[in-house]
């Protein structure tokens, strides 16, 4: 089903003036209604009509929508419900919610949060089967209708490189693996999936790593080395934070996307790839040219198909889906039954700016999710985190990333020099350490010995 498409709904309630307050709303947002105000009515309606939501009143002439929502979903299992109450009950709500109920909503009704629910409701209707995939964008603005879009029309064409662009958070393996699907469709999961952090490899290491080895072709190399390029055939393979690639190994690469061919380090044959290519990147490559980190010709030759995620504060519409499929996700995560967001959490998350984007998003509802007790009805949210978040690639403050332990004067040097290279060069890890003048090696293992640099080191290893 559309988000967008019409919908039914079926409102069951004795109070005359909120039902027709109800209907405004349901109409306005595309639902065609019929209304009932008592139990036998509505299933009499049920009998004779299949509905995609129902709102149900709790306190009926002839009964409880309580004691009647089990009746409900059997004779109408595919239908929505949504329980309206003005006495709630903590363990009513709790015993409800784990029985697939989709919202319990109080009176007076916020027709705001209202509107919320029912938006919700229909999102879970467009995707009855995978409200949690771990491979879809979530959204229906503009923004995510045209990132969905462009990743179709990529789809179609597995020989161009796609050039994945956009903040930190903002979903890009998230796109590179929805790429991959609609690339491959049915046989996706039997293709391979190779994602490379580029920041993660050290420069030495970077041509074996990719290109793959022959036995000898280094001190060391005891026998052949499968690349990533080779390990990628016929699937996709995901450069990510392509910008931190070694300048020595750019040239290589760009041969290699020009002609699918590549050689073993130490080795003669050409090798042909057949699959595709994603890379991606947070930051401007052309910024990156002008500073002499990236070749011209590579950044030309990336760009032939870019698409771009828009950060989440321009696609802000899409915040409620995207808090219903990132909680279902972590609740199957963690086993746990799925709580409910509070309107007024739901108005603190609007009005954050998020600049870690959907990652921070997540991060804050896992967060929330372990501080609730298992079986609550309501999600436990504290605002205060919102202003301590920042994303996770945000730069810390003048006061925060300290040290967890005692340090001595030495080491708490070091520890700050760290720390104020990694925030000049925006997190970059192989930059950072040329600054310093150590090695990338010597940097990841300060960056594992003292894990609080990582919130200025973003994806180190």
């Amino acid at each position: 089903m559309n988000p967008t498409a019409p919908f039914s709904c079926l409102i069951v309630d004795d109070d005359a003036g909120f039902v027709s307050m109800l209907e405004k709303v349901v109409a306005q947002e595309g639902g065609q209604v019929v209304t009932c105000g008592d139990l036998a009515a509505a299933r009499g309606c049920i009998e004779r009509s299949a509905f995609d939501i129902v709102i149900l009143d709790n306190r009926l002439p002839d009964g409880a929508g309580f004691d009647f929502y089990d009746e409900l979903t059997r004779r109408s299992p595919a239908s929505l419900v949504v329980m309206v109450t003005g006495a709630p009950e903590l363990g009513q709500a709790v015993h409800l919610t784990r029985n697939g109920l989709c919202d319990y909503l109080t009176k007076p009704l916020n027709v705001a949060e209202f509107v919320s629910c029912l938006r919700r409701a229909r999102q879970r209707l467009a995707h009855p089967e995978s409200p949690a995939s771990a491979d879809e964008l979530i959204g229906d603005s503009p923004a995510m209708r045209d990132v969905a879009h462009s990743l179709r029309q990529a789809a179609r064409h597995a020989g161009v490189t796609v050039l994945l662009l956009g903040e930190t958070g903002t979903g890009k393996d998230l796109a590179a693996r929805m790429l991959h699907r609609l690339t491959y469709g049915g046989d996706a999961a039997n293709r391979p999936y190779v994602p490379l952090n580029c920041s993660a490899v050290p420069a030495e290491m970077f041509e074996s790593e990719l290109f793959g080895s022959e036995k000898g072709a280094y001190t060391g190399a005891e026998k052949r080395r499968t690349g990533l390029i080779e390990a990628a055939d016929g699937g996709t393979l995901f450069l990510d934070e392509i910008t931190e690639m070694p300048v020595a190994q750019q040239a290589k690469l760009l041969r290699f996307l020009e002609s699918r061919e590549y050689r073993l380090l130490g080795g003669s044959a050409l090798r042909e790839f057949g699959g595709r290519i994603v890379a991606a990147t947070n930051r401007s490559l052309a910024g990156e040219v002008k500073n002499g980190r990236f070749r011209e010709d590579l950044m030309f030759r990336l760009s032939v198909a870019p698409i771009r995620l828009p950060a989440l504060r321009d696609h802000i519409a899409d915040l409620e889906a995207l808090l219903d499929a990132t909680l279902s996700r972590l609740c199957d995560k963690y086993k746990r039954r799925k709580p409910l967001l509070q309107a007024r959490d739901l108005e603190a998350l609007r009005r954050h700016a998020f600049p870690g984007n959907v990652r921070e998003l997540r991060n804050l509802l896992e967060r929330a999710l372990l501080h609730t007790a298992e079986g609550a009805a309501w999600l436990y949210f504290d605002a205060v985190w919102l202003h301590a978040s920042g994303g996770e690639q945000a730069m810390p403050q003048e006061n925060a990333g300290a040290p967890a332990s005692p340090l001595n004067a030495i080491e708490l040097q070091e520890f700050r020099l760290i720390q104020e290279a990694l925030r000049a060069e925006g997190g970059g890890i192989r930059r950072a350490a040329n600054r310093l003048g150590i090695t990338h090696q010597t940097l990841l293992r300060r960056l594992q010995k003292w894990p609080e640099l990582r919130q200025a080191a973003p994806r180190a290893p």
